[in-house]
């Protein structure tokens, strides 16, 4: 996906952001929407790893606490060509793993506790250099990003569905606090944001699968990974985890079934087959 293309898709999530707004506040409702965009897309490109870190309370970790990761991260930097990323576990049984930072020279790889008891080292190395892919190609600041304005959509979503609730849609400057108006914005407005969200998310994942596979030599172990890890998650979902940010993770970090259709992530026997046939490559 090129850079014009995910433009338009951030744009369309924050235009997205603005008419809800527009609809809880008028015009009001739409200064104040704009304000918040600007704020949140500039606070998200310089403190994005900060947001998504403190969210899953991650905790950066030296040389000396792991060893393992520190000497794999530090392989697969030196292979695919960038400053060694810093590395943060999330105190969370559920086995998974995401990227984060703003560009290349401030990547963060975060891995949950979960992931370094099931994974062996060549599997942990495909899962690591997936993400070091992200960071290569300058996925985290849109995932970021992406996940940021989201949740925030979300967030004025679930106000209107309140505000319906106990009667409160009559501040609009304009004069029209039709309810339907309002029932419909707080059903489509999430949707809206997570269609953008897998529009943007689930072609990254590919090139990320097809990244991590070149720097760690060894497509097998990421497909065995990326298995284990999917099985797992259909056991044990993760707890806490917000929507918002499903699509910052390796694996969809829900449980499949009906919300499955509409997940952020690519189906996982696409991605294990594509993985299978580089094989030879």
């Amino acid at each position: 996906m090129n850079t014009m293309k995910i433009t338009l898709l951030l744009g369309l999530l924050t235009g997205l952001f603005l008419a809800v707004g527009g609809i809880l506040g008028g015009q009001g409702g739409l200064v104040i929407a704009f304000v918040f965009a600007i704020v949140m897309n500039v606070g998200s490109y310089w403190f994005s790893d900060k947001i998504v870190l403190s969210m899953y309370r991650a905790q950066e970790v030296g040389q000396q606490q792991a060893p393992q990761l520190h000497r794999i991260v530090s392989e697969l930097a030196q292979a695919a060509g960038i400053p060694r990323p810093k590395i943060a576990i999330v105190p969370v049984a559920t086995p998974n793993a995401f990227a984060t930072g703003r560009d290349p020279d401030h990547g963060v790889v975060a891995v949950t506790q979960g992931i370094l008891q099931i994974l062996n080292e060549e599997e942990l190395k495909g899962v690591l250099a997936h993400e070091m892919g992200h960071i290569k190609n300058r996925d985290t600041l849109i995932q970021c990003l992406a996940a940021t304005i989201a949740g925030a959509v979300m967030m004025l979503a679930s106000m209107a569905r309140w505000a319906m609730l106990f009667g409160g849609v009559g501040n609009r400057d304009d004069g029209d606090n039709n309810p339907l108006v309002f029932l419909a914005m707080a059903i489509f407005a999430p949707f809206a944001a997570l269609l953008i969200q897998m529009a943007i998310s689930r072609t990254r994942e590919f090139e990320a699968d097809k990244a991590g596979a070149q720097f760690s030599h060894n497509p097998d172990a990421l497909a065995n990974a990326l298995v284990k890890l999917h099985n797992t998650v259909q056991k044990h979902p993760m707890r806490g985890a917000s929507p918002s940010t499903s699509h910052l993770f390796i694996v969809n970090p829900f449980k499949g079934g009906v919300a499955g259709l509409f997940s952020t992530h690519p189906p996982m026997a696409e991605r294990v087959k594509r993985l299978r046939s580089m094989r030879a490559v």
